[in-house]
Protein backbone atom coordinates (compact mmCIF):
# COMPACT_ATOMS: atom_id res chain seq x y z
CA UNK A 1 0.00 0.00 0.00
CA UNK A 2 1.30 3.75 -0.70
CA UNK A 3 1.85 6.03 1.81
CA UNK A 4 -0.37 8.24 0.83
CA UNK A 5 -2.89 5.98 1.01
CA UNK A 6 -2.01 4.56 4.38
CA UNK A 7 -2.27 8.19 6.02
CA UNK A 8 -5.44 8.41 4.55
CA UNK A 9 -6.21 4.97 6.42
CA UNK A 10 -5.21 6.75 9.22
CA UNK A 11 -6.87 9.54 9.16
CA UNK A 12 -10.17 7.86 8.02
CA UNK A 13 -10.11 5.68 11.06
CA UNK A 14 -9.41 8.44 13.54
CA UNK A 15 -12.25 10.87 11.84
CA UNK A 16 -14.56 7.70 12.68
CA UNK A 17 -13.97 7.93 16.33
CA UNK A 18 -14.05 11.21 16.79
CA UNK A 19 -13.59 13.22 20.24
CA UNK A 20 -17.34 14.41 21.76
CA UNK A 21 -18.17 16.39 24.50
CA UNK A 22 -20.28 14.10 26.79
CA UNK A 23 -17.56 11.36 26.42
CA UNK A 24 -15.85 11.19 30.10
CA UNK A 25 -12.55 11.74 31.16
CA UNK A 26 -12.22 7.51 32.33
CA UNK A 27 -13.85 6.73 28.51
CA UNK A 28 -11.13 8.64 27.23
CA UNK A 29 -8.31 7.22 29.14
CA UNK A 30 -9.25 4.22 27.81
CA UNK A 31 -9.54 4.92 24.31
CA UNK A 32 -5.69 6.29 24.52
CA UNK A 33 -4.59 2.60 26.64
CA UNK A 34 -6.06 0.24 23.98
CA UNK A 35 -4.89 2.49 20.95
CA UNK A 36 -1.42 2.10 22.91
CA UNK A 37 -1.34 -1.48 22.80
CA UNK A 38 -2.06 -1.98 19.47
CA UNK A 39 0.89 -0.40 18.70
CA UNK A 40 3.68 -3.04 17.71
CA UNK A 41 6.72 -2.71 19.58
CA UNK A 42 10.14 -2.87 18.02
CA UNK A 43 12.19 -5.94 18.30
CA UNK A 44 15.14 -5.56 20.54
CA UNK A 45 13.09 -3.71 23.13
CA UNK A 46 13.90 -3.92 27.01
CA UNK A 47 11.84 -1.96 30.04
CA UNK A 48 12.07 -1.82 33.67
CA UNK A 49 9.85 -0.47 36.18
CA UNK A 50 11.91 2.57 37.95
CA UNK A 51 11.01 4.87 40.51
CA UNK A 52 12.66 8.29 39.77
CA UNK A 53 12.19 10.17 42.99
CA UNK A 54 8.77 9.87 44.04
CA UNK A 55 7.66 9.49 40.27
CA UNK A 56 6.98 5.73 38.61
CA UNK A 57 8.79 5.74 35.44
CA UNK A 58 10.26 3.08 33.14
CA UNK A 59 13.57 2.59 31.70
CA UNK A 60 13.32 1.88 27.74
CA UNK A 61 16.15 0.51 25.39
CA UNK A 62 16.18 -0.65 21.98
CA UNK A 63 19.27 -2.05 20.70
CA UNK A 64 22.50 -0.82 21.43
CA UNK A 65 22.70 1.90 23.21
CA UNK A 66 25.09 4.39 25.34
CA UNK A 67 23.75 4.24 29.16
CA UNK A 68 25.58 7.32 30.08
CA UNK A 69 23.15 9.17 27.47
CA UNK A 70 19.71 9.24 28.42
CA UNK A 71 16.62 10.44 26.97
CA UNK A 72 13.75 11.50 29.17
CA UNK A 73 10.61 11.58 27.61
CA UNK A 74 7.24 12.96 28.98
CA UNK A 75 4.14 11.41 27.36
CA UNK A 76 0.95 13.45 26.05
CA UNK A 77 -3.04 13.41 27.18
CA UNK A 78 -3.98 16.78 27.52
CA UNK A 79 -2.13 16.64 31.38
CA UNK A 80 -5.46 13.61 32.38
CA UNK A 81 -4.99 10.83 30.34
CA UNK A 82 -1.75 8.86 28.32
CA UNK A 83 0.92 6.47 29.86
CA UNK A 84 4.23 4.91 29.88
CA UNK A 85 2.76 2.29 28.24
CA UNK A 86 0.74 3.78 25.76
CA UNK A 87 4.36 6.04 23.87
CA UNK A 88 6.43 2.42 24.31
CA UNK A 89 7.01 1.87 20.81
CA UNK A 90 7.71 5.56 19.87
CA UNK A 91 10.27 5.80 22.74
CA UNK A 92 11.55 2.64 21.81
CA UNK A 93 12.14 3.88 18.48
CA UNK A 94 13.85 6.72 19.74
CA UNK A 95 16.35 4.73 21.62
CA UNK A 96 17.28 2.62 18.74
CA UNK A 97 17.63 6.23 16.33
CA UNK A 98 19.68 8.10 18.82
CA UNK A 99 21.36 5.28 20.44
CA UNK A 100 20.05 6.40 23.95
CA UNK A 101 18.57 4.62 27.36
CA UNK A 102 15.75 6.59 27.67
CA UNK A 103 13.56 7.23 30.92
CA UNK A 104 9.49 7.91 30.26
CA UNK A 105 7.92 8.58 33.19
CA UNK A 106 4.06 8.49 34.46
CA UNK A 107 3.59 11.71 35.72
CA UNK A 108 0.41 12.38 38.17
CA UNK A 109 -2.74 13.26 35.87
CA UNK A 110 -5.60 16.25 36.30
CA UNK A 111 -8.05 16.37 37.61
CA UNK A 112 -7.36 14.12 40.40
CA UNK A 113 -3.92 15.81 40.69
CA UNK A 114 -4.17 19.35 39.08
CA UNK A 115 -1.39 22.21 38.43
CA UNK A 116 1.68 21.65 39.50
CA UNK A 117 1.33 18.15 40.28
CA UNK A 118 2.79 17.48 36.62
CA UNK A 119 5.56 19.43 36.40
CA UNK A 120 6.80 18.97 40.04
CA UNK A 121 7.04 15.61 39.05
CA UNK A 122 9.12 15.81 35.66
CA UNK A 123 10.99 18.09 38.23
CA UNK A 124 11.97 15.52 40.84
CA UNK A 125 12.69 13.05 38.18
CA UNK A 126 15.21 15.22 36.33
CA UNK A 127 16.61 15.91 39.39
CA UNK A 128 17.18 11.93 40.75
CA UNK A 129 18.44 11.56 37.37
CA UNK A 130 21.60 14.27 38.17
CA UNK A 131 21.09 13.09 41.70
CA UNK A 132 21.79 9.12 40.10
CA UNK A 133 25.49 10.85 39.39
CA UNK A 134 24.29 11.46 35.34
CA UNK A 135 25.71 14.84 33.89
CA UNK A 136 22.94 17.26 32.62
CA UNK A 137 25.58 17.34 29.93
CA UNK A 138 24.41 13.84 29.11
CA UNK A 139 20.79 14.30 28.94
CA UNK A 140 17.88 15.07 26.24
CA UNK A 141 14.42 15.99 27.59
CA UNK A 142 11.24 15.50 25.80
CA UNK A 143 7.73 15.12 25.41
CA UNK A 144 4.94 14.82 23.22
CA UNK A 145 1.72 17.15 23.16
CA UNK A 146 1.32 18.14 26.88
CA UNK A 147 4.37 16.50 27.18
CA UNK A 148 5.91 18.53 25.13
CA UNK A 149 4.65 21.67 26.87
CA UNK A 150 6.14 20.17 30.70
CA UNK A 151 9.00 19.41 28.87
CA UNK A 152 9.79 23.05 28.01
CA UNK A 153 8.25 24.21 31.49
CA UNK A 154 11.08 22.10 32.76
CA UNK A 155 13.82 24.08 31.40
CA UNK A 156 12.08 27.00 32.53
CA UNK A 157 11.77 25.67 36.20
CA UNK A 158 15.41 24.67 36.12
CA UNK A 159 16.18 28.27 35.04
CA UNK A 160 14.02 29.61 37.96
CA UNK A 161 16.11 27.24 40.40
CA UNK A 162 19.06 28.03 38.64
CA UNK A 163 19.71 24.21 38.41
CA UNK A 164 21.72 22.90 35.69
CA UNK A 165 19.96 22.69 32.06
CA UNK A 166 19.98 19.41 30.07
CA UNK A 167 22.17 19.07 26.98
CA UNK A 168 19.21 19.81 24.93
CA UNK A 169 15.27 18.92 24.37
CA UNK A 170 12.88 17.77 21.67
CA UNK A 171 9.33 19.06 21.77
CA UNK A 172 6.91 16.91 19.63
CA UNK A 173 4.03 19.08 18.78
CA UNK A 174 4.14 21.02 22.10
CA UNK A 175 1.03 22.23 24.22
CA UNK A 176 2.70 25.82 25.01
CA UNK A 177 -0.27 27.92 25.43
CA UNK A 178 -3.35 26.62 27.40
CA UNK A 179 -5.13 29.59 26.48
CA UNK A 180 -5.72 28.45 22.49
CA UNK A 181 -4.95 31.88 21.26
CA UNK A 182 -2.78 30.63 18.29
CA UNK A 183 -4.79 31.24 15.06
CA UNK A 184 -4.76 27.94 13.67
CA UNK A 185 -6.75 26.62 16.40
CA UNK A 186 -9.29 28.20 13.86
CA UNK A 187 -7.78 27.97 10.23
CA UNK A 188 -6.63 24.50 10.90
CA UNK A 189 -9.89 23.22 12.44
CA UNK A 190 -11.95 21.11 9.95
CA UNK A 191 -8.31 19.62 8.59
CA UNK A 192 -7.33 18.38 11.65
CA UNK A 193 -8.38 14.83 12.70
CA UNK A 194 -7.87 14.85 16.18
CA UNK A 195 -7.67 17.83 18.24
CA UNK A 196 -9.77 21.01 18.43
CA UNK A 197 -10.18 24.25 20.71
CA UNK A 198 -13.29 23.49 22.65
CA UNK A 199 -11.49 19.48 23.54
CA UNK A 200 -8.57 22.10 25.07
CA UNK A 201 -10.18 24.46 26.31
CA UNK A 202 -12.26 21.70 28.45
CA UNK A 203 -8.81 19.54 29.73
CA UNK A 204 -6.99 22.86 30.04
CA UNK A 205 -9.45 23.81 32.84
CA UNK A 206 -8.95 20.59 34.22
CA UNK A 207 -4.98 21.16 34.50
CA UNK A 208 -5.10 24.65 35.29
CA UNK A 209 -8.33 25.78 36.85
CA UNK A 210 -7.39 29.53 36.98
CA UNK A 211 -6.85 30.91 33.65
CA UNK A 212 -6.68 34.08 34.62
CA UNK A 213 -3.52 33.75 36.60
CA UNK A 214 -1.94 31.66 34.19
CA UNK A 215 1.46 30.50 35.37
CA UNK A 216 4.31 29.53 32.46
CA UNK A 217 4.71 26.43 34.06
CA UNK A 218 1.62 25.49 32.83
CA UNK A 219 2.00 27.64 28.96
CA UNK A 220 5.98 27.69 28.50
CA UNK A 221 4.84 30.05 26.01
CA UNK A 222 4.54 33.32 28.20
CA UNK A 223 7.94 32.55 30.20
CA UNK A 224 11.28 33.92 29.26
CA UNK A 225 13.12 31.97 27.52
CA UNK A 226 16.52 33.17 26.98
CA UNK A 227 19.51 30.94 28.08
CA UNK A 228 17.40 27.64 26.94
CA UNK A 229 19.44 25.02 25.54
CA UNK A 230 19.40 23.39 22.49
CA UNK A 231 15.38 22.05 20.78
CA UNK A 232 14.45 20.59 18.02
CA UNK A 233 10.57 21.40 17.49
CA UNK A 234 8.47 18.86 15.38
CA UNK A 235 4.62 20.23 14.53
CA UNK A 236 2.58 18.51 11.66
CA UNK A 237 0.96 20.85 9.40
CA UNK A 238 -2.69 20.00 9.39
CA UNK A 239 -2.40 20.16 13.56
CA UNK A 240 -4.54 23.15 15.28
CA UNK A 241 -1.75 23.44 17.52
CA UNK A 242 0.76 24.39 14.98
CA UNK A 243 0.84 28.23 15.74
CA UNK A 244 1.97 26.83 20.04
CA UNK A 245 4.82 25.23 18.05
CA UNK A 246 5.52 28.35 15.69
CA UNK A 247 5.05 30.95 18.00
CA UNK A 248 7.13 29.37 20.49
CA UNK A 249 10.05 28.31 18.33
CA UNK A 250 9.93 32.63 16.97
CA UNK A 251 10.06 33.84 20.62
CA UNK A 252 13.33 31.06 21.65
CA UNK A 253 14.94 32.83 18.49
CA UNK A 254 14.13 36.24 19.38
CA UNK A 255 16.01 35.13 22.82
CA UNK A 256 19.04 33.77 21.09
CA UNK A 257 17.80 30.13 21.47
CA UNK A 258 19.47 27.35 19.15
CA UNK A 259 15.99 25.98 18.28
CA UNK A 260 15.02 24.07 15.36
CA UNK A 261 11.70 23.55 13.84
CA UNK A 262 10.30 21.03 11.48
CA UNK A 263 6.97 21.61 9.95
CA UNK A 264 5.99 17.69 8.69
CA UNK A 265 3.28 18.46 5.98
CA UNK A 266 0.25 16.84 6.05
CA UNK A 267 0.60 15.59 9.74
CA UNK A 268 -1.84 14.91 12.15
CA UNK A 269 -1.00 15.39 16.33
CA UNK A 270 0.85 12.24 17.12
CA UNK A 271 1.45 10.71 13.69
CA UNK A 272 4.90 9.98 15.60
CA UNK A 273 2.89 6.48 17.06
CA UNK A 274 2.54 5.37 13.53
CA UNK A 275 5.90 4.87 12.60
CA UNK A 276 5.48 1.12 12.29
CA UNK A 277 3.49 1.75 8.57
CA UNK A 278 4.11 5.33 8.28
CA UNK A 279 7.21 6.91 6.58
CA UNK A 280 6.90 10.49 7.75
CA UNK A 281 6.63 8.76 11.32
CA UNK A 282 9.51 6.54 10.77
CA UNK A 283 11.83 9.79 8.99
CA UNK A 284 10.58 12.18 12.08
CA UNK A 285 11.90 9.61 14.31
CA UNK A 286 15.23 9.13 12.35
CA UNK A 287 15.58 13.31 12.49
CA UNK A 288 14.65 12.83 16.38
CA UNK A 289 17.76 10.85 16.49
CA UNK A 290 20.11 12.53 14.34
CA UNK A 291 19.73 15.85 16.34
CA UNK A 292 20.52 14.05 19.86
CA UNK A 293 23.18 12.15 18.39
CA UNK A 294 24.82 15.83 16.84
CA UNK A 295 24.09 16.52 20.44
CA UNK A 296 25.32 13.63 22.09
CA UNK A 297 28.64 13.71 19.53
CA UNK A 298 27.75 9.82 19.26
Amino acid sequence: MDNKKILKNIIDAKRKNPYIENKTVNQLRKETETAGTLIPLPKNIKFKNVVAGNVNAEWITCGEVNKNKIFMFMHGGGYYRGSVAATRATVARVSAEAKVKCLSINYRLAPEHPFPAAIDDTYSAYEWLINEGISPEHIIVSGQSAGGGLCLALLLKIKENNFSQPLGAVALSPWTDLTQSGKTMVTNENIDPIISKKYLDRFAKLYFPDSNNMSHLASPIIGELSGLPDMLIQVGSAETMLDDSKRFYEKAKKANVNAKLEIWEDMFHGWHSNAHILKEAEDAIISIGKFCRNLFNQ
